[in-house]
């Protein structure tokens, strides 16, 4: 088949769905098919994510398309967006869009429907009640002047996993749900490294531990909840540190304030966005895992995590039950004292983290790989084509 994925932009710092499309992309090429992506990514986020993607198996076979970084009239109007789609979609098979409130998105959709190309579209969490909740107003403008149709028109809605779709009902889309998680690579996961030259890049000495966030710096994230559940972390264990990674996304400074207010900035680093073996390293050196997300579609960080062998707490708006039920870790309500707690229960118990972490793995190696997924969209793709 020639599949055509198509997202906004390939900036690793816009998050997960920038890393997900070069994956299934990658494991689809795997599995014989001919694949492009079509993308906004100038020069300088081009080298950013091509380097970031680097040990992804396959990942040279990829088509790429890609377009200077968007202007703000580009951004609206999608022109040279428009022509690069005609182009591409020429005998396409499938199309395959990745988010939602982009005019390339859209143009891609007509395009397709027009050349009578079946297409279908993964919102990665951008309309569960949640996020519909932010900035209503235009989210119920933009249905309304398309994208509702590019949703109906679409041959299935690619939910993350079953709370997602679930989540998607108040819209009353008439269109066939598909349930497909993401994955990992093994490939990735095969060799780790030492774990110490990520505890040298950030001046961690080997007898400390810590508890480590990795994701964008977002309100949506939980920080401020994880700030203070921590504040109760840092009494209980004297010795374990909080490491923040991520590019800020507009949660930095209230939490650094949160921080501050709550006396524990000595225990707390920031480092910035990770990737490749940095990122690796920090997560096999972690003592734990901790993402009190308010919304997530399918969050990468937690697969990679356990993956790693690092045990995760997580909120239950993360929407990964597994986590629980293969007991890998914790899943808790929204509030700082059930992270605090649950976060104390695995760094008091070293038999239970290790146990946690060997779980998690085995979970992610057994039902949460690329080549799998890979293979059941494209089955999903034939199905409804």
């Amino acid at each position: 088949m020639k599949i055509v994925h198509v997202i906004s932009t390939l900036d690793p710092v816009k998050g997960g769905p920038q890393a997900v499309v070069a994956r299934i992309a990658a494991a689809q090429c795997m599995l014989g098919h001919d694949v492009h992506v079509i993308s906004y990514a100038g020069a300088t986020v081009q080298e950013k994510a091509f380097r970031t993607a680097a040990g992804i198996p396959e990942f040279e076979k990829i088509r790429w398309h890609l377009l200077p970084d968007a202007d703000r009239l580009e951004r609206v109007t999608c022109i040279k967006g428009a022509k690069l789609i005609s182009k591409v979609l020429r005998f396409a098979d499938f199309v395959h869009l990745h988010g939602i409130w982009e005019p390339i998105l859209l143009r891609s959709a007509s395009k397709a429907r027009v050349a009578g190309i079946p297409y279908c579209v993964t919102p990665h969490g951008m309309l569960d009640v949640w996020s519909l909740r932010q900035k209503a107003w235009k989210k119920r403008l933009a249905l309304s002047l398309g994208y509702r149709r590019m949703l109906c028109d679409a041959k299935f809605i690619h939910a993350l996993n079953s709370d997602e779709a679930q989540l998607m009902r108040p819209l009353g889309l008439k269109v066939p749900m598909v349930v497909i998680p993401n994955g990992v690579f093994p490939q990735e996961f095969e060799q780790h490294g030492s774990q110490a030259p990520f505890r040298e890049q950030i001046g961690m000495p080997a007898e400390r531990r810590f508890v480590l966030f990795l994701s964008r710096l977002h309100f949506k994230k939980g920080l401020d909840l994880l700030a203070h559940a921590f504040h109760s972390v840092a009494s209980r264990c004297p010795e374990v540190d909080l490491v923040v990674a991520g590019p800020d996304d507009g949660a930095q400074d209230e939490f650094l304030a949160i921080v501050r207010e709550l006396g524990i900035e000595h225990r707390v680093r920031l480092t910035g966005p990770l990737y490749g073996a940095s990122k690796l390293q920090a997560l096999s050196a972690a003592a734990c895992f901790c993402l009190p997300s308010r919304q997530e579609g399918f969050s990468l960080a937690i697969t990679e995590a356990m993956a790693c062998g690092a045990p995760v707490v997580i909120s239950d708006a993360c929407h990964f039950p597994e986590v629980d039920t293969a007991e890998a870790g914790s899943v808790t309500p929204l509030a700082p004292a059930a992270i605090a707690n649950a976060l104390v229960a695995v760094l008091e118990n070293d038999r239970l983290a290790r146990k946690m972490g060997e779980n998690g793995r085995r979970l992610v190696m057994e039902n949460f790989t690329w080549p799998i997924i890979a293979g059941k969209t494209i089955s999903s793709y034939r199905l409804y084509a």
